[in-house]
């Protein structure tokens, strides 16, 4: 399984499509490092986010115990606190950092609403390069707002030799946003294309982070059918191939939900009780029966694991399709 630990809601940031910083956790309400001693081991991936989860004081006690969870662990953080991330980095060096952004210098901050965020988040990757971490890279939420500076980015992370990962613009109480929409569809829709063209022709010289641009592009197909208000291709299995933590101790379902799908209390429940309970059953029959649609990164990897040929044939067919100079097909 895969699991997402949202350590708080409090955040240094100011985005417009999430509004966490308008409605922090309480530190006191905040869960304690040892209750994620009750989650299970061999995780597939654990996901340290927030908020931005820099921001909790007591991270190093959080990454020490979900380090035992897993081999790949990983930290979301829009890269502020720079020499706070090195010396992490420097204790946990197996460690995953993704740093966000939103565009190139003025319109990252101009759309993350922080001062100087390019920045930091530039020098914390040029940090952590040097440093010789293996797995770091941005992140960034594709809506109207930045299409015009995705295909530049991925060209400046393929420069830097760096991951570039994705998604989309959404709605739900993990933003505290029901009003996000994304505008000029086609614009987006066009620019998409390329970039999914552009992932497929992958001339990265590191031969796992091309694979990994091959199936991101499924991935970014995935977001367009999203963004045009089509429904999944592949079915959802939130609450069943992946969970997420709260900040308050809570275990849910899904983080792209109208409302918490709470699955049970960690503070006080065992994880295994939690996981087989009725109330756990009921929150899958609501992701079953979800009409959302929703396409997050948290939910779709774990579901293409589990449809691993779809997302593979997929992949195979538009390989093919541009050795034979014709347009992909970006129906998945």
């Amino acid at each position: 399984m895969e699991c997402a630990v949202i350590t708080t809601y409090r955040c240094n940031a100011r985005c417009i499509m999430c509004e966490s910083w308008k409605n922090p956790s309480r530190i006191e309400e905040e869960f304690s490092p040892a209750i994620l001693e009750k989650i299970p081991g061999g995780m597939k991936r654990l996901n340290i986010t927030g908020g931005e989860p820099l921001l909790r004081k007591d991270l190093i006690d959080i990454i020490s115990v979900l380090d035992t969870k897993t081999r790949r662990l990983e930290i979301s953080t829009n890269g502020y606190f720079t020499d706070k991330i090195v010396a992490i980095a420097e204790k946990f060096p197996r460690i995953t950092i993704r740093v966000s952004i939103e565009g190139l210098t003025e319109l990252n901050d101009k759309l993350r609403g922080i001062k100087n965020g390019y920045d930091h988040a530039l020098r914390t990757i040029i940090a952590l390069k040097a440093m010789g971490l293996k797995d770091i890279g941005f992140a960034m939420v594709i809506s109207h707002n930045n299409i015009s500076d995705l295909l530049n980015i991925y060209r400046f992370t393929t420069d830097l030799g760096v991951e570039f990962s994705q998604s989309a613009m959404h709605n739900s109480f993990y933003f505290f946003k029901h009003n996000n929409k994304i505008e000029n569809i086609e614009l987006v829709n066009d620019e998409m294309i390329e970039f999914i063209d552009l992932l497929l022709r992958s001339n990265r010289t590191n031969l796992k982070l091309m694979i990994k641009d091959w199936f991101r592009a499924y991935i970014n197909a995935g977001l367009l059918r999203y963004m045009k208000g089509e429904s999944r291709a592949i079915p959802c299995y939130a609450g069943t191939e992946s969970f997420f933590i709260d900040p308050h101790g809570m275990i849910l379902a899904c983080n792209g939900s109208e409302k918490p799908l709470i699955m049970g209390d960690l503070k006080t429940h065992a994880f295994e009780d939690i996981w087989i309970s009725s109330q756990s059953e009921q929150m899958r029959k609501l992701v079953k029966n979800c009409g959302l649609g929703c396409w997050m990164t948290g939910s779709s990897v774990p579901a293409m694991r589990r449809n691993i040929f779809k997302p593979a044939f997929w992949v195979l067919r538009n390989k093919i399709r541009i050795k034979l100079n014709r347009r992909i097909d970006e129906t998945i």
